[in-house]
């Protein structure tokens, strides 16, 4: 048995480690070097590719050994690996199990699961770092890795040195072992020491992702009645995409609360770290307004605390968080950015639009999408109120949906660039925090460049129709001079 030096954690983590042989890990021969590396699968803070065009096993083989090399000396040489349910998980899984035993380092396999429990085995150990395997919410023959590093993030600065130690094939050499650890039993009960309310009614969505098994435990053993959807993970994804950001994978989630009179509704995407709220009329609760939910909870408990989101969130939110005694800060988007700000400023709560909700008030500040459910329910049963009720007193704006369209890989930073120089020609009020959020007497509108995919994103926000008109009109025409259309 390989004993993890514990840093933190509820119960017996080693007691799950069994050991596996060497044997059990497939020995086939990898290229030395990473010159094939696909140059769109590395983003700002993970890989993404579609597996067998972009992103193949002998690519996760040599990542998982540049991860491994870029850890070097540290102590002990343990690494955590986890996977979700896509078909091309388990070959991409074997890959990078075989990249860390060759470059010396010990595997914890915490099998499939979640990206939060992933995030879970790695900050309750003294392990290195981790590696989840999973295409997080992108189409089923997508997949890629996140990245955990001495229970932190790992991205930016650190993902473009791990490939140039993957091109340069600057390996370190060893023999480690493979052993597997059953931690969804501590995983569940960190989770559920959040929750002291009463029974609910909920409807419960995996979308058939990875959060399947450990939803359907918590279904069982929460008060009240539970109904699991699409728990059976399967990385087809045959009933619909489970990308909860997306109002039409909702559909039959809203279906089940409004015909069964249920209280709430709960999605996930696919790896469990993004989530979607439906309230018991059927609406959709962004993530601002979640955040605006949250944030009256815990500034109840944490007067002057720091909470931070994205530059999409609405500006309703940070007005409502300073209302309520709080420091609000706008900040970049993406789930590896927001982390490290949230530890660089000591804040208590962090969100993005996307449905990434990040706690360190009384958990372990990443972002686990389970965890922010329980969270919800708990405030939801204690308040007295319907969720409905709850979202209907939350401060009001009109705005559209993130918008998010088609544009080149390289092309989409260039008409960044150019946006933001005629902007600052014209004399606009602009941030330029990520991308331009642009701000007028109407309210604001922002456009960015997605960090994870070849497309641009907007959205606009006023306080009436005809002001989020006026502001639609000016994203246009400053998207129509880069020759780029804005979708109807």
């Amino acid at each position: 048995m390989l004993a993890i030096p514990s840093v933190q954690r509820d119960s017996g983590f080693t007691n799950f480690i069994t050991k596996k042989t060497n044997d059990n890990v497939p020995k086939k021969s990898a290229p030395a070097r990473g010159e094939d590396l696909h140059p769109t699968i590395f983003r700002e803070y993970d890989i993404r590719g579609i597996f067998g065009e972009t992103l193949h096993p002998h690519n996760a083989y040599n990542i998982a050994r540049a991860f491994a090399s870029k850890a070097g000396s540290v102590q002990p040489r343990i690494i955590c690996v986890g996977r979700d349910g896509r078909v091309s998980s388990p070959v991409l899984h074997e890959a990078v199990c075989q990249g860390i035993i060759d470059s010396g380092f010990d595997v914890i396999d915490v099998g499939v699961g979640p990206t939060p429990m992933l995030y879970y085995a790695s900050y309750t150990s003294a392990a290195a770092g981790g590696i989840m395997i999973t295409g997080s919410h992108n189409p089923p023959d997508h997949n890629g890795f996140k990245f955990v590093w001495q229970r932190g993030p790992f991205y930016g600065e650190d993902l473009r040195m791990l490939r140039a130690i993957a091109d340069a094939g600057d390996f370190i050499h060893g023999r480690g072992s493979h052993e597997t650890a059953d931690i969804r039993g501590d995983y569940i009960h960190a989770l559920l020491k959040c929750y002291k309310g009463g029974p609910l009614n909920v409807a419960w969505d995996a979308g058939n992702g990875a959060t399947g098994d450990i939803m359907a435990v918590l279904c069982h053993k929460l008060p009240g009645q539970h109904i699991a959807l699409n728990a059976v993970i399967d990385g087809t994804f045959p009933v619909h995409h489970p990308d909860p950001t997306v109002p039409e994978t909702l559909s039959q989630l809203i279906s089940v609360v409004t015909s069964h009179g249920l209280d709430a509704g709960i999605a996930f995407d696919g790896d469990g770290d993004r989530l979607g709220v439906v309230d018991d009329e059927g609406e959709i609760l962004w993530g601002d307004q979640l955040l605006m939910l949250y944030a009256a909870e815990i500034l109840k408990e944490n007067p002057g605390g720091t909470i931070i989101a994205d530059v999409k969130a609405s500006g309703a939110l940070f007005e409502e968080i300073t209302r309520l005694g709080g420091k609000p800060l706008m900040w970049k988007t993406g789930h590896s950015l927001i982390k490290s700000k949230m530890s660089e400023e000591g804040a208590l709560l962090a969100g993005e639009m996307s449905g990434h909700l990040f706690f360190s008030d009384q958990y372990f500040g990443y972002d686990d999408a389970l965890y922010a459910a329980l969270r919800l329910l708990n405030l939801l049963s204690r308040s007295g109120q319907k969720l409905s009720q709850l979202r209907q007193a939350l401060p009001k704006r009109v705005n559209t949906p993130e918008i998010r369209f088609d544009c080149d890989e390289h092309r989409k930073f260039s008409v960044i660039h150019e946006v933001k120089g005629r902007l600052k020609e014209n004399g606009a009020d602009v941030n330029e925090i990520d991308g331009v959020r642009v701000t007028t007497d109407d309210g604001w509108w922002l456009l960015r460049a997605s960090n994870t995919q070849p497309m641009l994103v907007a959205r606009c926000e006023a306080h009436d129709a005809a002001g989020l008109l006026r502001l639609r009109n000016e994203l246009h025409a400053q998207l129509t001079f880069s020759d780029v259309a804005l979708p109807e």
